[in-house]
């Protein structure tokens, strides 16, 4: 399998909150932030907790499920087997879409032992696993049984797979609608069937890779020529490191806003729901080959940034993708959001096909294209500009001149979206470096240096589902921003860049 090289990445956060409201506290001369300096970022919750449910260490050397020697058997709540779906290699164009570059041989799946969760419950995780995944299926019931839900508690696990997503839920309730007419921005995932628990005081990896669509068996027809497939329906196609095929909730502890921390690295996108996505709290970071998050129900998904730390950057290693992209609608009501797109692509910090509410917190997206923000929401300044370098320093000043947010933009970008409380003040200022970027009290006001996209927006995405990996031609990049040195884009989407 190839191995992607990533770019090198600094990202440092730096915010000052008080308690309660989001807003931020008066500081003292001294207590002004500092470049580079890895201050705390937001008012977590650290309480100690107790989590019940089952408890499955994981190891290289043997899996515990409650004290227990896992089982093979089928049968059981959790066991485990040599099972994983993966694209397999040496098939021709009727077994799927799927290129040299995305399949795995079968020694190389067989190495990889699947934790099996079968049935509803609570179930926590710490332990390492080198070659596995762990996938949640309650069967094909499950997505009308409101008891059908699975709690996974991560509690320091480390888990990497190489030729499919390392955390999957298949099965679970759906608490979500896919009816199109009735579809809206608000959604409550209170009942979701697939829930993460971040614990507490936890660090969590997670190192997935990604599975190209597979065509369901009886369902391909050649074209006349015989050369291509027609009508084909989807057996598999599951993109990212962290994958549902059902809407999830992620939480930060017990209490939703906790501080335990996930750690993604995907080869392709890193955390994908294919419904509704809705992240309560806790320290999320993710560095993608593609999308950093997805939700990809056209007109319907819906991504919720509630709270937490969420820090996104696309590394650009199959020449494309946004920090967050949703197919429905993006909601961001509090929290810290850094999200970073391809820096040499034409895609964007935030992507929404519905529209970009920022209702509050922090939020610092940069790429190179502009998707649409809805007004009404927490005030936020837009930045338009040939700013082909990487290493961007932002920052945020409140009417005093004083420092409350900074972090390092590692990607090169031309277009960049700041959004926070403080903007609701006259005299907040942001600034690249010594540059000063914006000033005033900006409702979506562009600052100097270039012209937006037209109508603010990206051309339209075709229908239907977007491939795993891009193929053919990537989408060109704005004028006057060329990719990293030492990057050249590759030229089939599947080449390594360095």
């Amino acid at each position: 399998m190839k191995k992607w090289i990533s770019l090198a990445l600094i990202l440092v956060l730096i915010v000052v909150w008080t308690m309660g409201c989001g807003k931020q506290s008066p500081q003292k001369e001294d207590e002004t932030p500092k470049e580079g300096e890895n201050l705390m970022v937001e008012s977590f919750d650290d309480t100690e907790e107790t989590y019940d449910g089952v408890k499955i260490q994981l190891s290289d050397d043997g899996i515990t499920v409650d004290g227990e020697v896992i089982s093979a058997d089928t049968s059981q709540a959790v066991y485990a087997a040599n099972d994983i779906v993966y694209y397999e290699s040496g098939k021709d164009f009727t077994y799927g879409e799927g290129t040299d570059a995305d399949a795995h041989t079968k020694a190389e799946a067989d190495a990889h032992t699947v934790v099996h969760i079968t049935k509803a419950g609570q179930y926590v995780l710490s332990g390492k696993l080198s070659k596995g995944q762990i996938a949640v299926d309650l069967g094909e019931d499950a997505e009308e049984d409101p008891n059908a839900v699975v709690t996974l508690v991560l509690d320091g696990v480390d888990i990497t797979c190489e030729v499919a997503p390392a955390v999957i839920f298949y099965n679970v309730y759906e608490c979500g609608s896919k009816d199109e007419e009735t579809a809206s921005k608000d959604v409550d995932l209170t009942a979701a069937g697939a829930r993460v628990i971040l614990a507490n005081n936890s660090e969590n990896k997670v190192n997935g890779s990604y599975v190209a669509r597979i065509y369901k068996p009886g369902t391909v027809e050649l074209t006349e020529d015989g050369t291509a497939v027609a009508d084909a329906k989807k057996l598999h196609k599951y993109d990212a490191a962290f994958y549902s095929k059902k809407s999830m909730r992620i939480q930060g502890g017990n209490k939703g806003n906790g501080n335990g921390k996930l750690t993604i690295q995907a080869e392709n996108e890193g955390l994908d729901s294919e419904l509704h996505l809705t992240i309560d709290g806790g320290i999320i970071d993710i560095e993608s080959g593609n999308d950093g998050i997805n939700t990809n129900e056209d007109n319907i998904s819906v991504t919720t940034i509630n709270g937490g730390r969420l820090s996104i950057v696309v590394n650009g290693s199959t020449g494309e993708g946004d920090g967050i992209d949703s197919n429905g609608w993006l909601v961001i009501n509090g929290g810290i959001v850094v999200a970073q797109a391809c820096g040499f692509s034409g895609d964007a910090g935030i992507d929404s096909d519905k529209g970009i509410h920022i209702n509050g917190g922090t939020v610092i997206a940069s790429g190179n294209m502009l998707d649409r923000i809805e007004s009404g929401g927490q005030a936020y300044t837009t930045y338009s500009g040939n700013r082909s370098n990487t290493g961007s320093v932002i920052t945020l000043k409140d009417k005093d001149g004083k420092m409350v947010y900074t972090t390092t933009i590692a990607n090169a970008y031309s277009i960049l979206v700041v959004s926070s409380p403080v903007m609701e003040e006259e005299g907040y200022t942001v600034w690249d470096g010594d540059i000063q970027l914006q000033s005033g009290n900006g409702q979506g006001g562009f600052g100097p240096g270039g012209m937006a996209p037209p109508n603010g927006e990206r051309p339209e995405k075709p229908e239907g589902e977007r491939p795993g990996r891009p193929t053919g031609e990537r989408p060109e990049l704005p004028e006057g921003v060329e990719p990293p040195e030492g990057l050249e884009p590759p030229a089939d989407g599947h080449e390594n860049l360095i």
